[in-house]
């Protein structure tokens, strides 16, 4: 007799802005089948290829499913099985020795492994405020952007993602959306049939690039100099909506002297385009409409990233691109949430009782964890317990992170579902469940639509829902708050304001009620509801070069000539899937994209070992000879895992630790290197 199907809603975990609607069809206490919900707008019945093959991930036959205790050396990956209570024993004994002499030497470290409200930062945050262990600053992603945003607008907020199939100009600005935004990729390809014209400017020759109009690749880290060259052409010419601005901007005198010192020359020497090209892009944003801005992270993340990020936040003001719905920007859309998340209900920072730890960056985790202890930097990290991430691989400057976890006498917590780089450096990992087996509710940064995840199947093995682990830890610590006895549904209740939890959980979605066009009489969610060109204790934004180029550096330059940016490969989504066999096939090895004027002075051909260094480090992969990269810039893609790249290594060997001007976020995308091809075998 066949088993009766049922069919659960669900939602897509990870750090994208899509945050699709599933529908997981089961059978026999068994996933069979992931799909796209077809009633829910934003996702429209269809899944990118890696979310697609998500019970791959579930199934996955090196699945962790029981907890274990490392036998070898650290980075060894050696471990033998224990049971549940020895390793919460274990792991709440070796915590409360170290709260005893300062619960600040103990850090979590967790990012974006689940986007969800109840699987990432609820109990567990309960435990670390209840601990007063080390604060964590989250800034390994958009912290840059999402600042610049708040100085500019008064919180992250934007455009509707549906009405881009309705404008007439659309700049994908540092997006390869047809490999990340999925979703926003079809409304604007909509948008193109209906006639729209579409710009990319990325300094890479994208997958996106080849489908848009026009590409504007420029430098790496130029992005503020081009925003300020189209200010000018927009004032110069005229195209500046003054009525929109006299009554909804604030500081536009200041940032319109600003501007004018930059005509499209001198932008076009920084930014390393044609002048006629930066003209021609003014041109159609300043006279057509409505035109609209899909901005994304990557441009935020170099020495000026935030500067840059306010500086193009601002062109659709000086348009008055915002009094049409099909106009504006979106760079992130979390920012309407934030009525109806309840994240001091979920968290419960009380539980800290007035004490003020510390805080930790997870982009410096490598500098801190080598830290002796001491002076204003505080005691020297004893305990580090990591879930949702992977830092041993993504964290930048990775021979210090990979120095700093393998020391003897930190004792390391990983919560996971893989044998990552990082679980390989661990002293206790606790298996965690995936999406199809725990509940959870989830916000978007893409959208404006709340979504729920129920349980379609129980945990495999002895896999535990990081609520349920931070709850038991809890109990084991002996702390007794009634908060931590709550369960997830609870948690659920807790986590939102204003959502009907029954039409939630019988539609699986729930889209809040905003206008459509949100600025088109002003209405910025800043204190006197003016876009801010001059932000307090900010001023006004200027272009800001990077930490390494020549301009800032010359000395370096001449050292190590080449930029490097680290984009996503496109079946990978940072360090997640990297495991999925069928993902990794398709990706083939660690590439390095060199564009010919620079492979030929240096003997490099297409398919030929090379290495990537500075002072840094040095890593090694294959060289791609491709104009998808510009002369002087290398695009190196990842992320991939380091036991998975060459001599144990990925490209963040080379990156650096130096922090953004906004956010104090990592600048990945600042980075100068040397490539050398190396000798036959």
């Amino acid at each position: 007799m066949n088993a009766v199907a049922r069919t659960v809603h669900a939602a897509c975990p990870h750090d994208c802005p899509d945050t699709c609607a599933m529908r997981v069809t089961v059978e026999g206490g068994r996933v069979v089948r992931i799909a796209g919900d077809p009633e829910h707008p934003g996702t429209a019945g269809a899944l990118c290829t890696k979310v697609s093959r998500y019970a791959e991930r579930t199934y996955h036959p090196e699945r962790l499913l029981h907890p274990l205790r490392r036998v070898g050396r650290k980075g060894e990956g050696r471990f033998e099985r224990i049971s549940w209570d020895e390793a919460l024993d274990t792991v709440a004994a070796r915590l409360m020795a170290v709260a005893a002499r300062d619960a600040q030497g103990i850090v979590p470290y967790s990012y974006a492994g689940t986007m969800g409200l109840l699987q990432g930062e609820s109990m567990a945050a309960r435990l670390w405020h209840r601990l007063g262990a080390s604060r964590l600053e989250r800034t390994i992603c958009s912290s840059a952007g999402g600042e610049a945003l708040a100085a500019t607008y008064g919180g992250k907020v934007g455009m509707h993602l549906r009405f881009f199939a309705r404008s007439k100009l659309i700049v994908v600005w540092g997006s390869n959306s047809v490999a990340s935004n999925l979703h926003f990729w079809s409304l604007a390809q909509q948008a193109k049939r209906d006639g729209a014209r579409l710009w990319c400017i990325d300094p890479r020759r994208t997958e996106t690039a080849d489908k848009c109009h026009r590409h504007l690749a420029l430098r790496p880290g130029t992005d503020g100099a081009l925003a300020l060259a189209l200010m000018h052409e927009l004032i110069v010419h005229g195209w500046v909506d003054l009525d929109y601005v006299a009554r909804h901007v604030d500081g536009y005198d200041a940032l319109r002297a600003r501007a004018l010192q930059w005509p499209a020359e001198r932008a076009a020497a920084v930014c390393g385009v044609p002048a006629d090209d930066i003209r021609e892009l003014a041109r159609d944003y300043g006279t057509t409409k409505p035109a609209a801005i899909r901005l994304n992270y990557g441009m935020q993340r170099v020495a000026g990233g935030g500067n840059a990020v306010r500086l193009v936040a601002l062109l659709p003001c000086l348009v008055g691109a915002w009094r049409d719905a099909a106009g504006g920007l979106l760079l992130s859309s979390s920012g309407w949430f934030a009525p109806h998340r309840d994240d001091a209900a979920l968290q419960r920072p009380d539980l800290l009782a007035g004490r003020q730890p510390r805080a930790v960056n997870m982009a410096t985790i490598g500098d801190a964890l080598l830290h002796p202890g001491g002076g204003g930097f505080g005691p020297r990290i004893e305990a580090l317990v990591v879930y949702n991430s992977n830092p041993v691989a993504i964290a930048p400057e990775s021979p210090k992170v990979a120095a700093g976890f393998a020391r003897d006498d930190l004792f390391t917590v990983v919560v996971e579902h893989f044998a990552t780089d990082t679980v390989d450096h661990a002293d206790i990992v606790l298996p965690a469940t995936t999406q199809l087996e725990h509940l959870d509710v989830h916000t978007s940064y893409g959208h404006t639509d709340v979504l729920i995840n129920e349980p379609a199947i129980a945990p495999l093995g002895e896999a535990k829902p990081n609520t349920q682990i931070f709850r038991e830890l809890a109990a084991r610590m002996g702390f007794d708050e009634p908060c931590f006895a709550d369960d997830d549904e609870a948690l659920l209740r807790q986590a939102l304001r204003g959502v009907d939890l029954r039409e939630l959980r019988g539609r699986g979605w729930v889209t809040l009620p905003l206008p459509d066009a949100p600025f088109a009489d002003g209405g910025f969610p800043t204190p006197s509801g003016r876009a801010r060109a001059d932000a307090p204790g900010l001023g006004v934004p200027d272009f800001v070069p990077n930490h390494e180029c020549a301009e800032s550096a010359p000395a370096l330059a001449a050292r190590y000539p080449l930029a490097m940016i680290s984009p996503p490969a496109r079946h990978f989504l940072n360090s997640t899937f990297v495991n999925v066999r069928s993902l990794r096939s398709v990706e083939g090895e660690p590439r390095l994209e060199i564009h010919p004027d620079d492979a030929t002075p240096r003997g490099i051909a297409g398919g030929m070992r090379v290495c990537v260094f500075n002072d840094r480090g040095r890593y090694r992969c294959t060289a791609e000879v491709s104009t998808r990269a510009r002369p002087g810039v290398v695009n190196a893609l990842g992320i991939w895992w380091r036991k998975f790249g060459v001599d144990g290594t990925n490209v963040n060997e080379v990156t650096s630790q130096r922090l953004t001007d906004l956010g104090r976020a990592p600048t990945f995308y600042d980075c100068l290197v040397e490539v050398q091809a190396e000798p036959a075998a």
